[in-house]
């Protein structure tokens, strides 16, 4: 199963790559722009998106400081 999430994060980071390749290369509208202009019109989506991360970053890294585990082989 390591294999299938590494390859799938992979996948991200990838698909985040060439899409912002073929934007630069095109004059197109970039990530960055995409995300400015969503918080333009909709001010809280910058909160939103940094409550998430943190939901997220509390779900994978903070388990541990709770509970002793060993990770499964």
């Amino acid at each position: 199963m390591s294999i299938y999430w590494t390859a799938w994060l992979v996948v991200i980071v990838l698909t985040f790559a060439a899409g912002e390749t073929y934007a630069l290369i095109k004059k197109q509208k970039t990530l960055s722009r995409y995300v400015w202009e969503i918080s333009k019109h909709f001010p809280l989506f910058p909160w939103i998106a940094g409550v998430l991360t943190g939901v997220l970053a509390a779900h994978f890294w903070w388990g541990g400081a709770l509970i002793c585990f060993a990770p499964v082989k």
